[in-house]
């Protein structure tokens, strides 16, 4: 085993953090029924409302009373894609838009709409992850019923133009969604500006616990609830209130939202440090994503002529947690379909490592990184039959 330990895995999630877990472990006596009329259910309910204003606040929606709580981020995009469903089984709109670089619980779920007989359109994107708009504008018509685009990739870390792809959007009368999962508490979120009719988050995501997230829907779009039964979360979303982790979701958007800035500058500085002194010392590297646009903590890298899967086991022997993708898609052995929907080649997909950084990344853990990478990269390169320059070429 390693004696050292740096986590760079931090899109897939995240540790939680001191405050949250203290938070949690003074609610463990909120245990009562928040829809019980007696005291204790009561004190529940306030804190759960207490919560669902900071998560408000967090995605800057003025009426706490527009969050729903869910399980996590795929009950959220599953309840927006089913809502659909119902819609366009009525409705002279049908048409679904979305992109070929979604999360797999957007995909899947825009695929199972496909099977229903419903036309859905997956946006290509540009190498750098960005939609096509020409195309997209070509989409856009009287039959679109939803366009649902991701904020920030959570591979490559591009960030998308949620305002002006909604504004487009609207302007067919086509609802809007946007699965903000990995934007949130890492960029400026504003379900405002955007002008978006759901956002999706997870609390896993910002320090958090894992099991609960919240869906944004605006006041008056419509809503089928995926979940029925009792009359939790005004019908949306049936079942027992989840107290615990409500309480700690509550904290921890309060404390992502303070501290946005700070983190924002941390991360990103301490992830073009890393991208620097990769390219300084690896020749023949290519960094996926959006120069610009991209997420201030993700930085993923192809390593032509060396395989992901092997560069992860070596990194992790040095006791450096990685990636090759989506958390989500690691039981396949597929390349990334983000980084081939950006036109890389198999070869270069299959050599690509993401490293997310995180709050308590450090520079001493990003210098580690680099200096232990070179070797690994070189000696995996000995044994490819394919030379680093080639793979690079066929891109």
């Amino acid at each position: 085993m390693a004696s050292k330990f740096v986590y760079m895995d931090y899109n897939a999630t995240t540790p939680l953090r001191p405050e949250v877990k203290d938070l949690m472990k003074d609610a463990l006596d909120v245990y009562a029924n928040a829809s019980s009329m007696h005291e204790s259910g009561r004190r529940a309910r306030a804190e759960i409302e207490k919560a669902r204003a900071q998560v408000a606040s967090l995605i800057d929606a003025s009426n706490p009373q527009t969050v729903f709580f869910t399980s996590g981020g795929s009950e959220s995009n599953n309840t927006v894609f089913m809502t659909m469903y119902h819609l366009a089984k009525k409705g002279t709109r049908k048409k679904i838009i979305t992109t070929a670089i979604e999360h797999p619980c957007v995909l899947n779920s825009a695929k199972y709409l496909q099977d229903e007989g419903f036309p859905v359109v997956f946006l290509p994107v540009d190498a750098d992850g960005r939609i096509d708009m020409e195309r997209y504008r070509k989409e856009l018509g009287p039959d679109v019923l939803l366009v649902s685009v991701m904020a920030a990739n959570n591979e490559i870390g591009t960030v998308e133009d949620i305002a002006e792809i909604a504004r487009l959007a609207k302007e067919n009368g086509a609802l809007v969604h946007t699965d903000a999962t990995q934007a949130v508490g890492k960029i400026p979120v504003s379900v405002k500006a955007w002008n978006v009719d759901y956002l999706t988050m997870s609390c896993h995501k910002i320090y958090g616990p894992k099991g609960i997230g919240a869906l944004y829907i605006r006041q008056g779009a419509p809503i089928e609830p995926l979940i029925r039964g009792g009359h939790q979360e005004a019908g949306v979303r049936a079942g027992t209130y989840n107290n615990l982790g409500i309480i700690g979701f509550g904290k921890a958007a309060e404390l992502a939202k303070a501290e946005l800035d700070e983190y924002r500058e941390h991360v990103g500085a301490l992830r073009n440090r890393l991208r620097d002194k990769i390219k300084a010392s690896i020749p023949h590297v290519r960094i996926n994503g959006h120069p610009e646009f991209v997420l201030p903590n993700t930085l993923n890298v192809s390593f032509p002529g060396a395989e992901g899967e092997s560069i992860l086991l070596y990194l992790d022997l040095a006791g450096i947690q990685v990636s090759t993708g989506s958390a989500c898609a690691s039981g396949s052995l597929d390349p990334s379909h983000v980084l081939l929907a950006t036109g890389l080649g198999p070869e270069l997909a299959h050599g690509s490592i993401r490293f997310s950084l995180g709050k308590y990344t450090t520079e001493e853990e990003v210098d580690y990184v680099a200096a232990q990478l070179p070797p690994i990269i070189e000696r995996l390169r000995k044994m490819s039959t394919v030379s680093a320059e080639d793979a690079l070429t066929q891109h």
